[in-house]
C-alpha cells in the first residue's frame, strides 16, 4: 500500500479538529447516514456484530436506525480517545431501563477489536483523515472475513461555490481538496478489500444569511489546507466575508445562498487470505536426479 498522505491536509489542523469536542452530530451528517443506512437494503447479509466508527461526528441517529435494522446484534461504538475520557457513550446509549438497550449488546471504546465486526459503519470520516491509507487499514482490521464495510464523505465538488468566490477575491482556498471517488476505490483495493462499490450524489443547501452558512460549515468541519489564511483574521475581514458570500444568492432559491456538497457512498468487502505464492522451488541435487530418473523411465513406458 502506498505511504503518501494528502498533499492538502495539515495532520496537525486534522488532529486539532479531532480533539474538538461536540455537543451534537451535524445536519448533514444525520442526513447522509440516513440515506447510507437505506443502501443496506442492497446487501443481504445480516451481521451479528458491526462497530460503529465515531458515532458522534458522524451522526447519533444512525445508531438507532442500524440497531433496528440489526435487532439483537453486537454492537462496538469505535469512539475517540477523547471522547472515551469525555463520556461520550452516555450521549450515545440508551438509559439502562430503556427497551433498546436490551435488544443488542453495546460496547465502546478506542480501538475496535480485531478481526470480529461482520459490518463497519464509518460515516463522513474519511475527507477528514490526515493519513486515509492508515485509517482504511485500522478498518481492515477490524472486520471479519467476509465482513463489509460501508462509509461516506465529501467528494471533489464540495464548496465548488465557495472555491471560486475565494479565488475571485485572491483569497487561500476555503478548505482543504476532497479525494475523487474512483480513487478512493484504488486505495480500497491496495488495502486489501475486494468488489468495492462507488456511488455519489449531489446535495445543494440554501441559506437564508452569511451568518448561518458560516455556523453550517463551522459545524461539519475545518479548513485543513496547509496554505489557509495563517493565524485569525478580524473583525473587519469577516465583514468582508459575509457581504462576499451575498454573491452565492440563487435566483431560483428566493435568492437563497447555495452552496454545493458531494457525497461519495461506497461499500467493500474484506476477502479470504490469498495463499502465498512461492517464486520457486529449490531441489537438492540427489532430488534431481531421481526427478530426471523417473521422468525417463515413464519416457521409455510410452
Amino acid at each position: 500500500m502506498t505511504s503518501e498522505r494528502p498533499p492538502t491536509i495539515d495532520p496537525q489542523a486534522a488532529a486539532r479538529w479531532q480533539r474538538l469536542p461536540l455537543s451534537d452530530s451535524p445536519w448533514l451528517h444525520e442526513e447522509v447516514a440516513r440515506r447510507m443506512e437505506e443502501r443496506l437494503a442492497w446487501i443481504m447479509r445480516q451481521p451479528q456484530s458491526w462497530v460503529h466508527w465515531e458515532p458522534l461526528r458522524g451522526g447519533l441517529q444512525a445508531q438507532a436506525l442500524l440497531q433496528r435494522r440489526y435487532p439483537g446484534s453486537e454492537c462496538f461504538l469505535a469512539l475517540s480517545p477523547e471522547e472515551v475520557t469525555r463520556g461520550a457513550i452516555k450521549k450515545i446509549a440508551k438509559p439502562w431501563w430503556h427497551p433498546a438497550r436490551w435488544r443488542g449488546r453495546l460496547q465502546h471504546g478506542a480501538v475496535p477489536p480485531r478481526g470480529a465486526a461482520q459490518m463497519l459503519w464509518a460515516n463522513m470520516a474519511l475527507h477528514m483523515a490526515a493519513d486515509p491509507q492508515a485509517l482504511l487499514a485500522r478498518w481492515f482490521d477490524a472486520l471479519a472475513v467476509d465482513g463489509f464495510l460501508m462509509f461516506s464523505c465529501l467528494g471533489p465538488d464540495t464548496l465548488r461555490e465557495l472555491r471560486v468566490l475565494y479565488q475571485a477575491l485572491g483569497w487561500p482556498a476555503p478548505s482543504h481538496e476532497f479525494t475523487d471517488m474512483h480513487d478512493w476505490g484504488d486505495m480500497l483495493v491496495q488495502a486489501g478489500f475486494a468488489e468495492p462499490v462507488m456511488d455519489m450524489e449531489r446535495i445543494e443547501l440554501t441559506f437564508e444569511t452569511p451568518q448561518r452558512l458560516l455556523q453550517e460549515l463551522r459545524e461539519l468541519g475545518r479548513n485543513l489546507h496547509p496554505q489557509r489564511f495563517p493565524g485569525l483574521r478580524g473583525r473587519g475581514w469577516r465583514e468582508r466575508l459575509q457581504q462576499a458570500l451575498l454573491q452565492l444568492a440563487d435566483p431560483t432559491q428566493d435568492g437563497r445562498l447555495k452552496l454545493t456538497f458531494e457525497i461519495i457512498y461506497g461499500h467493500a468487502f474484506k476477502p479470504q487470505p490469498r495463499i502465498p505464492v512461492t517464486a520457486e522451488t529449490t531441489l537438492s541435487l540427489d532430488e534431481m536426479r531421481n526427478s530426471l530418473r523417473k521422468r525417463k523411465s515413464q519416457d521409455q513406458a510410452l
